[in-house]
């Protein structure tokens, strides 16, 4: 994992979304994610939505032993949608984050860590079906249409702060 910017904290305000959400094991997750994210890009092309923002997991409920509630989405995309695809927002807030390259997993092992070293608390509920964000969300700045190697994208990390 290259870390490519330190975490830190900022201040976000509220950014609108297209997303289709479902439910997945962890357990082949990123495949999830891929699938979804050549549906969106699909759908988009379609229905001519040009997104001026970035492509988007996000996590709302995270289990590792089940199933995970997860959003794949475009940011800053203005667009009534339909059954599927559905408009959404990334909410304002006060964020921990970084930038990585490779291995999501460890850049978040590494952003969490950071935060609990800081005294941060998280915007997190524990409910029945796991660890419930107010967000949590995986940013690709390079975008996936030109990038097809994972390994190669830079992403960035966010998790809003309570």
């Amino acid at each position: 994992m290259e870390i490519l910017t330190p975490p830190h904290v900022d201040d976000r305000p509220d950014v609108a979304t297209l997303g289709i959400t479902v439910v997945t094991p962890f357990r082949g997750m990123l495949g999830v994610r891929d699938q979804l994210l050549t549906e969106l890009i699909d759908w988009l092309d379609r229905s001519q939505v040009e997104p001026r923002g970035h492509f988007f997991l996000r996590l709302h409920t995270i289990d590792m032993n089940g199933p995970m509630e997860l959003e794949v989405g475009v940011s800053d995309a203005v667009h009534d949608g339909d059954n599927r695809v559905r408009p959404g927002v990334l909410p304002a807030g006060r964020y921990v984050s970084l930038t990585y390259r490779d291995h999501s997993l460890r850049a978040n092992r590494a952003l969490l860590d950071w935060a609990s070293d800081q005294g941060l608390t998280l915007d997190r509920d524990t409910v029945p079906a796991g660890d419930r964000f107010g967000c949590r969300c995986e940013t690709y700045l390079t975008d996936p249409r030109t990038q097809p190697r994972k390994t190669l994208w830079d992403v960035q990390l966010s998790i809003r702060l309570a």
